[in-house]
């Protein structure tokens, strides 16, 4: 029976879900015998725990990697540095500094994810477990970053400034630290604070799972429901607000696609690549059309008519 902060099924039925890589070294120093099947070999395990589909380690049975989103991330993180340039080029741009640090956090998860969901490092090493943990940090802390840019859109305190950025900061190295802390302990077990898991088979962390699937679904959520109070009833206006709805539908999409279709994928193209990728290119699309939406209420330079109301 699966409880709360299980992620065995995650680990089971979703091809690439990184996270499972601190519970696959768990499982190695703590019971090997529950690493059956695919992921018996660490070194030519996929990523996941016995995972119905996934693609095996770089070089095994001419295996390339998970190459499809080796690509996707490695496009994204041009297109996000393309967008951290001309977010700085906005100077008068309410939150710029904010939405330009929630950018730059973004672009930093996209290496990580690379690596970790890339499958060019041996399953249980030191490496990839040290890695998904810093990972899992930058994805909490991001995801802090962007509810953050929809409190400061509502001027409740003034965006660039000490009063802003200090708390901004403050969080986005808590949420990083906290959820980086937990899962190295979920992986190295340094502690019994967060695993190993009881029974081992459940790969059970509810910390872990909150901070990493609960937090992010919740803090985009608040973030689309403050912008739309933004929108509509600070500023008055609709066309803005069709940019929020496109980010958001692209963001369900994603992980519509990750969870659901990936596994499809991946038996589709015979364990060569899984729905990954489509889940990194409908994130950064995401992202992307939220730099549109945050441009067309802010306005440009000095110069330019007060837009945004102050």
């Amino acid at each position: 029976m699966t409880h709360f902060g299980d992620f065995a099924p995650l680990c089971h039925q979703v091809p690439s879900y990184p996270w499972c890589n601190l519970f696959y070294r768990q499982l190695q120093h703590h019971n090997a015998s529950a690493l059956p099947g695919p992921s018996a070999d660490p070194s030519t395990a996929p990523v996941g725990i016995n995972p119905e589909c996934g693609i095996d380690l770089v070089g095994h049975d001419g295996s390339l990697a998970n190459i499809a989103n080796i690509i996707a991330c490695a496009l994204s993180m041009i297109v996000v540095v393309l967008l951290v340039i001309w977010t700085s080029r906005r100077s008068a741009a309410v939150g710029r500094v904010e939405f330009r640090l929630f950018l730059v956090l973004y672009f930093l998860t996209l290496p990580f994810q690379l690596i970790d969901t890339g499958a060019f490092l041996q399953q249980g090493s030191t490496a990839l477990t040290a890695i998904t943990a810093i990972h899992a940090g930058l994805v909490a802390a991001t995801f802090w970053a962007l509810l953050a840019n929809a409190i400061v859109s509502t001027q409740v305190v003034e965006d660039g400034t000490l009063s802003s950025i200090i708390p901004f900061n403050f969080f986005v190295l808590a949420f990083f630290v906290a959820t980086g802390y937990i899962a190295l302990d979920v992986g190295f077990t340094f502690t019994s604070v967060f695993g190993p898991s009881n029974p081992s088979s459940d790969l059970r962390s509810t910390p872990l799972f909150v901070l990493t699937s609960i937090w992010p679904g919740a803090a985009a959520i608040i973030y689309f429901l403050i912008m739309t109070y933004v929108v509509l009833g600070m500023l008055n206006e609709v066309r803005p607000m069709w940019y929020f709805v496109l980010a958001a539908v692209l963001f369900v999409l994603s992980q519509l696609d990750f969870f659901l279709l990936s596994k499809v994928i991946c038996r589709g193209a015979a364990h060569k690549v899984d729905g990954s990728f489509v889940a990194t290119v409908l994130e950064t699309a995401s992202v992307t059309v939220l730099y549109f939406a945050w441009r067309s209420i802010t306005e440009e330079s000095w110069e330019d008519d007060m837009y945004y109301p102050r």
